[in-house]
């Protein structure tokens, strides 16, 4: 009982799915439907980007570019504006998840070497909004968007001309905000790294080529999967304890929700009609509640406005705490390195996000208002 206790806290969000799944099934008996429901290319998708990243992050590579960036930093302002930007950026490709479990433990020890834990908590939390933000604007940079641009079958063009007005003014207040901090004349000597394995470095490029392939719909799924877990397996096989399963399941989990629910015209009518018109605010709200991956997964069944849900599931990344499991990730690795000053962490993470909320807020609105 006690450790299914520990699992249940521990994958909240997944013990959550798996029991919606399970009570819709008394409504929807399971049958053979039920493989219908799963979208196959997205979770492919997932799981090789979380090995090719992996693999990268295994033998250095972001360790490595982090170094030699911060060798530049002469200043506090310039210092954070590097710690951040490495979040925002890295984000659009390698996930907001990767980004924060990658540059938030490298911030806090660089911050601790440099003296200057007072600039922790600033730091990791507009790193934390940075990630959630930058990742908004590609299509692998956070699962919510990876299922929507598959299931909605967006042009890779068109979605990053959606998203890229958003990014814009995100990376415009991001850097108000970073100058907001205290500056001072710094002198880093840059920790040694050694330079990535460069043969490894290549077939885990190559690999990433044939992901995005994959995401401009160049080639099948399922012949990614093929080359993706061969040459995993053969460079280094255990990359897929690196997989987040956990996640997977989830999206598992809500398929089945969500294909139930769809089955049964009452629900189905009543929460299209809730949501039609209201995606960016239902998306914003709910992310809030149940965190924006399962937001978008749930609502993405009742409505064809992809545009406006991407706006809120990605806005709706802002706010609480668990409104993006990512940024639950940066809260983890603070308590880690600090035992005290989690409360004051919490009021620091609420202030900044719920500016960052209200602004992107108005300005998806806007967006969604003139087109």
């Amino acid at each position: 009982m006690k450790r299914a206790i520990n699992f249940v806290k521990k994958e909240a969000v997944l013990s959550a799915s798996a029991l919606l799944a399970i009570i819709s099934a008394f409504f929807v008996p399971p049958s053979a439907e039920y493989i219908s429901y799963l979208d196959f290319r997205v979770l492919s998708l997932l799981s090789c980007l979380m090995l090719v990243v992996a693999g990268l992050r295994n033998i250095g590579v972001f360790h490595y570019l982090a170094s030699t960036l911060l060798g530049k930093a002469k200043s506090t302002r310039i210092l954070s504006l590097l710690l951040v930007g490495l979040c925002f950026f890295s984000s659009m490709l390698i996930t907001n998840d990767v980004s924060l479990i990658t540059f938030v433990p490298f911030a806090v020890m660089i911050l601790s070497m440099a003296d200057l834990k007072e600039m922790l908590i600033p730091v990791i939390v507009l790193q934390t909004i940075a990630a959630n933000l930058g990742s908004m604007l590609t299509p692998i940079g956070n699962p919510q968007n990876l299922y929507l641009y598959s299931s909605f079958s967006v042009s890779f063009g068109q979605f990053i001309l959606w998203m890229l007005p958003l990014t814009v003014v995100s990376l415009v207040m991001l850097f108000i905000a970073v100058c907001t901090l205290k500056n001072k004349a710094l002198n880093i000597v840059p920790q040694k790294s050694d330079k990535p394995d460069g043969k490894k470095l290549t077939v885990y490029l190559v690999l990433f080529a044939v992901c995005l392939l994959c995401v401009l719909r160049l080639i099948e799924f399922p012949v990614m999967l093929v080359i993706v877990a061969v040459v995993a397996a053969i460079v280094d096989w255990k990359l897929f304890k690196n997989v987040d399963y956990g996640l997977l399941l989830t999206f598992v989990c809500f398929f089945l929700f969500i294909g139930n629910m769809q089955h049964i015209p009452a629900v189905s009518d009543l929460i299209r009609r809730l949501v039609t018109g209201r995606e960016l605010l239902t998306g914003t709200i709910l992310s809030q509640v149940i965190s924006n991956v399962p937001a978008a997964i749930l609502l993405s069944g009742f409505t064809d406005a992809v545009r406006p849900l991407l706006y809120g599931v990605n806005i709706g990344g802002l706010g609480t705490l668990i409104a993006s499991l990512a940024s639950v990730i940066s809260f983890r690795c603070y308590g880690a390195a600090e035992t005290g000053g989690k409360g004051k962490f919490m009021k620091v993470f609420t202030i900044w996000n719920l500016i960052f909320l209200t602004v992107l807020l108005v300005v998806g609105l806007l967006l969604c208002g003139l087109g």
